[in-house]
């Protein structure tokens, strides 16, 4: 069985929210928009580790943004629910499509006092109260967070990982333990004996018993020794801990990233070691495994925790060397709606996602995963464009970092499948592209691929303005069977304005003609004649047109910090739309905010 849904209504960051899951699940989003908001609704329902005064939710429990919200109220759906342990303890509620739901409702009275009640039924609209979390008997959410949990972990959980291990051993292996057992015995009491003759610690334990027998003189009866092992071999084995080997000599575990491996390997383990028939239905949880990890071993962390784990996964994460081993159809988003309420993009895990990716032609890689966490990304033509925008970006002083501004190239993928990928996790985006009229094959006319290019985009994702609507209508023929650009007329280069200024409203900006001639007509053409020692239009634009993205690295290299005239410039538009994109949504947000206070 796993989690199919979770719908969250006046919980923190969540005011009406209705996420699915997968039986692996990744959660992104960027800090503070609800991941472990989320977990927790889910560890209310599910996490026996809390305890009934947690389940007892402060005012700061409901709705951030509405004062007014009395009611915290979280429904869990689960599905393809076979396991014997759960239909004996509630198959009653598990309806014919092995589906049933739990929720969790909160109130708050106008004193401000809160009751709290749980609910169990197989229909979402018929849900019978239930006095306690009793189905925690047959269902667990393990819950896991970071490295910092690794020796406390292995302190409370090492004797039951020993026990479970026990438990697995044939007859003929128990055997050869107790033999090795009897022989450890032996060999703690000679390692005592031999410890006590060290003079220093016999001087010790001296010293410590005289001090004591002043204190009381019943210790006359009780002296304190230092001992190796405990007062058994049980006591000794227990007390076994983890080392890391190295040529033979063992060292102390050490180093985050190390400890947390350690750690998530440790979970596993019992995971797997666990009975074929279990005695409950446990679903993990574990939160930014990633941390201190380098990015191979992210990649490596994130296949090893989906493939090993028997149970449900949900991870949240940061990582785009994670998100990108995530099947699409597996990914949830979060993101801030206008009225500052966390929503998940399409509703969590969808096929829409999965049906994107498999049209863009390959898997997701590490570039366009590093958008899955962006407010906002600048799609440009190519390598070029890149280093340009991303060197304007610094000499403009727009951090594209600190606005969270990705800059993907679609180098020959063309704009849509980003388009729709990113549309499909509600992510904002913006195009550069190229202004090229070109020829039509084996006919005597041009057309303006550039803008047809924008339209189809327009037509696909926005197709909202009524203006461009009725300018398509009117004038979209007039786009081709057109003369060549060095022989365009007064009318073709009007309505080809007239579809460049409408686009730039729908976050679409066409170049005059592509980078190179952009730049040529830009305040950056003197270092351009500098660079080459010439100053020849045609001549400078076949040389930088000949090795592009050589040039252009070369070229921003040497004038990093001269790209400032370019404020001004049509060329920096893009850009400059990024950061107001930004800005409108956390002042959105900001507003908002300032409102309910």
């Amino acid at each position: 069985m796993y989690i199919s849904n979770v719908q969250i209504n006046g919980f923190r960051n969540f005011n009406q929210a209705n996420i699915n899951f997968k039986k692996k699940t990744l959660i992104i989003g960027s800090n503070d928009i609800g991941k472990s908001n989320l977990i927790y609704a889910l560890r209310l329902l599910l996490d026996k580790k809390l305890s009934e005064s947690d389940l007892e939710l402060k005012d700061s429990d409901f709705h951030v943004y509405d004062e007014e919200n009395n009611v915290i109220y979280i429904r869990i759906k689960f599905e393809n629910v076979v396991e014997d342990c759960v239909i004996g303890k509630i198959g009653k509620y598990v309806n014919d499509q092995g589906e049933f739901y739990l929720a969790y409702e909160v109130k708050r009275g106008s004193s401000g006092e809160k009751s709290y009640q749980f609910y169990i039924g197989h229909d979402e609209s018929d849900l019978q109260p239930i006095e306690s979390r009793y189905y925690l008997k047959v269902l667990n959410m393990d819950y896991i967070e970071s490295s910092r949990e690794l020796h406390s972990y292995i302190r409370k959980e090492k004797k039951n990982l020993l026990l479970e291990s026990r438990k697995q051993r044939s007859e003929e292996t128990v055997q050869s333990d107790d033999k090795i057992t009897k022989k450890i015995e032996k060999s703690i009491h000679l390692l005592n004996r031999r410890i006590t003759k060290l003079s220093y610690i016999n001087n010790a334990t001296n010293s410590l018993n005289d001090e004591l027998l002043n204190l009381s003189f019943h210790h006359i009866s009780n002296t304190i020794d230092f001992d190796a092992g405990g007062t058994g071999v049980d006591d000794f084995i227990n007390n076994v801990t983890l080392v890391s080997k190295v040529n033979g000599k063992s060292l102390a575990v050490g180093g985050d990233g190390r400890n947390n491996q350690i750690y998530l390997a440790l979970r596993t383990a019992k995971n797997r070691i666990s009975d074929d028939t279990p005695l409950e239905v446990t679903f993990c949880c574990i939160e930014e495994p990633e941390a201190h990890l380098h990015p191979h071993q992210q990649r490596r962390l994130s296949k090893y925790l989906v493939e090993s784990l028997k149970s449900q996964v949900l991870i949240t994460s940061h990582s785009p060397q994670i998100a990108c081993e995530f099947s699409p159809d597996s990914i949830v988003r979060l993101y801030n709606q206008a009225d500052s309420s966390t929503k998940a993009a399409n509703d969590g895990c969808n096929t829409g996602l999965e049906k994107s990716m498999l049209e863009f032609g390959y898997r997701l890689n590490i570039v366009p995963a590093d958008a899955f966490y962006s407010n906002v990304v600048l799609l440009v033509e190519g390598p070029s464009e890149v280093l340009f925008y991303k060197a304007l970006a610094t000499d403009l002083e727009i951090d594209i970092d600190k606005y969270n501004i990705s800059i993907l190239m679609v180098d020959g993928v063309g704009f849509e499948p980003f388009i729709d990928v990113l549309s499909s996790l509600s992510i904002n985006w913006v195009v550069r592209t190229d202004n090229d009229i070109i020829k039509v094959p084996y006919k005597d006319y041009h057309y303006y691929a550039g803008i047809s290019r924008c339209l189809k985009i327009y037509e696909a994702y926005c197709n909202n303005d009524e203006t461009i609507n009725q300018l398509i209508k009117e004038k979209k023929n007039l786009l081709t069977n057109i003369n060549s650009r060095e022989n365009l007329t007064e009318s073709e280069v009007e309505v080809g304005q007239e579809f460049v200024a409408a686009l730039e409203c729908h976050n679409m900006y066409l170049s005059e003609i592509d980078l190179e001639n952009d730049i040529l007509n830009s305040p950056l053409r003197s270092q351009v004649e500098t660079y080459y020692g010439e100053n020849n239009y045609d001549n400078l634009l076949n040389k930088m047109q000949k090795s592009k993205a050589t040039f252009m690295y070369d070229f921003l290299y040497k004038n990093q910090g001269k790209l400032k005239g370019l404020l001004t410039d049509n060329l920096s538009s893009p850009l400059i739309r990024c950061k107001e994109i930004v800005e409108e949504l956390f002042d959105e947000s900001h507003t908002r905010t300032k409102t309910d206070n």
